[in-house]
């Protein structure tokens, strides 16, 4: 099984992904670090990246995530705003995949930006994140007003269920 843990920039996709891979005793992978290197500048500079700046990293992901099938599953950190980013991420219907969203008011996720240090997703841009965020129907739905291992545990829960 693959773990898509998303939501937008902030809501603490890395820090629980890391967590639950620990507790799955899965390898732990984040999108971010599979970002081409014009992706990174483009929102270091407070610009969004649109469709056609996604579509190569998201099809490398996916790449990605059939082998990590392959392998005996993982844990990817990854944004997957748009319904079909999360499409193109599970190129197969037979993929064993299931998308974690991390769900949090913008508020909350604006003053975790704000303290947040070494990283190149400015809190400028949370608006356009929230602005691309289509919610997913098929994902476990895990509110973030609480501690990470909270988080995590929760989790644990429903994809034991």
């Amino acid at each position: 099984m693959i773990y898509v843990i998303m939501g937008v920039s902030g809501a603490g996709k890395t820090r629980v992904g890391k967590l639950l891979a620990d507790r799955l005793t899965l390898p732990f992978y984040d999108a971010d670090d599979f970002h081409p290197q014009r992706n990174v500048e483009k929102m270091e500079s407070g610009q969004p990246l649109n469709d056609s700046d996604r579509k190569p990293w998201l099809e490398d992901l996916a790449s990605h995530i059939q082998n990590w099938e392959e392998e005996g599953g993982a844990v990817l950190a990854c944004s997957a705003l748009k319904k079909k980013y999360r499409q193109l991420l599970k190129k197969k219907p037979e993929s064993k995949v299931q998308f974690i969203y991390l769900k949090g008011t913008p508020e909350l996720i604006d003053e975790r930006l704000r303290q947040r240090e070494g990283h190149y997703m400015p809190a400028s841009l949370l608006n356009s994140q929230f602005d691309a965020l289509e919610e997913p129907e098929n994902a476990i739905v895990i509110p973030i007003d609480k501690e990470p291992s909270r988080i995590v545990e929760e989790i644990i829960e429903k994809i034991s269920e």
